[in-house]
């Protein structure tokens, strides 16, 4: 069957409070553009079964929007503090770990790293991911998280709010 991986970057967030990075919340560009781009992948057939976020609150808070629409309980957002920050390593590690009952899993998180991760993933050369962009890798050769590993992945679609696409996958 293989597995497939939307990797999300956080929607737009907002500088001019005097918080710390890890507390940096959504802009209102942010908070537009998250539940536009989560109806583009919402039909039944590419929802995701899973969600896991980085911790921080511009990630979290586009994981929740994301479930909203999804029709995904909260609650049921896995966090990792590992996604905080991180390695292409410390991204596949996450991604190795998670449980093979799910097919199609999303990952919320942040850049340098999820560009970074595509690229390993999928052998491309550095495709930077802009604020809210999704990424969907196919790995059709894995039927465990486990396997999947460098140049094991296909981008299947990479979206974006100023990619100037209207349809729906």
């Amino acid at each position: 069957m293989g597995k497939q991986l939307y990797i999300i970057r956080h929607a737009k967030s907002d500088w001019a409070f005097r918080v710390s990075d890890f507390d940096r919340p959504l802009n209102e560009r942010g908070f537009e553009n998250a539940p536009i781009m989560a109806e583009r992948i919402s039909s039944p057939q590419l929802i995701p079964e899973f969600l896991i976020s980085s911790p921080a609150k511009r990630a979290l808070t586009t994981a929740q929007i994301f479930a909203e629409v999804f029709n995904y309980p909260n609650r049921m957002i896995a966090t990792e503090p590992e996604l905080y920050e991180a390695t292409v390593p410390e991204i596949l590690s996450v991604i190795n770990n998670l449980d093979d009952n799910f097919q199609r899993i999303a990952l919320f998180a942040h850049n340098p790293g999820l560009s970074e991760i595509v690229s390993y993933l999928t052998q491309n050369d550095y495709i930077n991911l802009p604020t809210c962009s999704i990424v969907q890798l196919d790995f059709p050769h894995a039927d465990h998280w486990a396997e999947i590993s460098q140049g094991t992945g296909i981008i299947i679609n990479f979206l974006y709010p100023k990619d100037g696409k209207s349809e729906i996958l």
